[in-house]
């Protein structure tokens, strides 16, 4: 059976673009596109209704594990596999700006970030990993060595500013710490999910500062060149996950293939 790939927040910015990289270049044969809200995604539902066939829009809340668990039994119904998972679904803050200090923490905004950032892309691997243990290794790169191979990849999009090492300015705590803890999530999948076979691999990537709605308040300070379309930073980690391997599982890459520090 040819390849499966689920996105998990499609319904605009990088989850969009994913799904459309898919769709239009060497693709699998079915996408799973997954958003809170698939009545008004009107942009994917067009981009569906282009590849008829080939696009599955499932309601799924990130922040909801029935929603979770109902995706994984349809797709499991569907299909019986995935190969790929893209977590991209995030959220700056619920204000839509990031704390600049202590006095703007508020324990709901905190909890709310970290809910969709970090709890949701977990249990998203709680129910899907079955269905990724059955997955045929159509994307990375399979070792010559069966005891190395892998039936299916995990991708958390992360953030530099989710990087302990490399905090060096502070600040925007909900979305820093909801970022670090998705990366220790991550090293958690890959020691599991790694042991015995089938193997699934697990890695967080950064994208870069995208042109979106997430960071277009904080655009002004970003120059020129280091601001990116998400159809450039796609095909960047696209090139990673094209090159994954079991003994890359666990890390954080950024878009243009460096480790990042924890």
């Amino acid at each position: 059976m040819a390849a499966v790939a689920l996105v998990q927040g499609a319904s605009r910015g990088l989850g969009l673009e994913f799904c459309k990289h898919f769709l239009t270049h060497k693709a699998p044969s079915a996408v799973v596109a997954t958003c809170r809200n698939p009545e008004s995604a009107m942009d994917l539902a067009a981009l569906a209704a282009q590849h008829p066939g080939r696009v599955t829009v499932l309601k799924v809340d990130a922040t909801r594990e029935d929603d979770i668990k109902g995706a994984a039994e349809v797709v499991n119904r569907s299909f019986g596999k995935v190969d790929l998972i893209i977590n991209s679904a995030a959220m700056l803050h619920p204000t839509g700006k990031g704390e600049t200090s202590l006095r703007d923490v508020s324990a709901e905004g905190i909890v709310s970030t970290l809910t969709t950032n970090t709890v949701g892309p977990l249990i998203m691997a709680k129910y899907f990993t079955p269905l990724l243990q059955k997955g045929s290794g159509s994307f990375g790169r399979q070792p010559l060595e069966k005891a190395k191979q892998h039936s299916g990849i995990i991708v958390n999009m992360t953030a530099r500013v989710g990087s302990i090492g490399d905090n060096a300015l502070g600040g925007w705590y909900s979305y820093r710490m909801s970022k670090a803890a998705l990366n220790m999530a991550t090293k958690n999948l890959a020691i599991e999910l790694g042991r015995g076979r089938p193997k699934v691999l697990c890695v967080s990537l950064h994208p870069g500062t995208l042109d979106t709605d997430l960071s277009r308040p904080y655009h002004r300070n970003v120059p020129k060149d280091k601001l990116f379309t998400t159809k450039h930073s796609v095909e960047h980690l696209m090139a990673i996950i094209d090159g994954l391997n079991i003994e890359k599982s666990g890390k954080a890459y950024a878009w243009d293939g460096s480790e990042l520090p924890w």
